[in-house]
């Protein structure tokens, strides 16, 4: 193949990739109420004391440390750090599952070890049906999490398994992908908008108590 041909092919590649992300975007900002909501319920665990745990495989799994690095460290402003596990990175935790347990439990053990009812579980999957997933998901909601989910087309099996779902309107996994990392983001703007502001330490001083 050509140099221009290959110029040729990816300029229409991009082309059509940016008409279907322009479809799924309008879509997920139909969509912008849940993720509001998503930010205000995971504040409001992780301000509790409890703590976010998320996985996917492929590239959701890469979306998942994604939004857990988000949490861990910092999104925009500096904060303090909020308690965030990618299941999908714990590697020797992940591959003695898989060699002890099979692929369907990969996610699920990490949920039963670590989840508790304060905890959010956020599933990622650009199918809507990875079994691994759906066994997360299964556990986590039988734990009493709150276990969201973001997906490709709705209907799908972890949609509905889920207590909330945000279900991406594509057909290829490249934009699904790519609109997941924007709903990744703005559900990181959305949990800092909603973490209660915290207390100066004049105040802190003020009330007697040790700093």
């Amino acid at each position: 193949m050509s140099a221009r041909a290959a110029r040729t092919a990816t300029d229409r590649w991009i082309a059509e990739h940016r008409g279907e992300l322009a479809i799924a975007l309008a879509g997920l900002e139909r969509d912008a109420p849940v993720l509001e909501r998503w930010g205000a319920l995971v504040a409001g665990h992780l301000a509790g004391g409890g703590r976010l745990l998320a996985a996917g495989n492929g590239g959701s799994a890469a979306e998942a440390q994604h939004l857990t690095a988000e949490l861990v460290g910092r999104f925009v402003a500096d904060r303090r750090p909020l308690s965030a596990i990618a299941l999908c990175a714990e590697s020797a935790s992940v591959t003695a599952i898989l060699n002890d347990y099979g692929p369907d439990e990969v996610f699920a053990r990490q949920v039963e070890a670590h989840g508790r009812r304060d905890d959010v579980l956020v599933l990622l999957s650009t199918s809507g049906s990875s079994p691994n997933v759906l066994r997360a998901a299964e556990t986590g909601r039988r734990l009493g999490l709150a276990v969201l989910a973001l997906t490709g087309r709705f209907p799908n099996p972890l949609a509905a398994l889920a207590t909330s779902a945000v279900c991406v309107r594509a057909s290829t996994t490249a934009a699904v992908q790519a609109v997941h990392l924007v709903a990744v983001h703005a559900l990181c703007a959305a949990v800092d908008a909603h973490l209660p502001a915290p207390v100066p330490l004049s105040r802190v001083r003020a009330a007697g108590v040790p700093a």
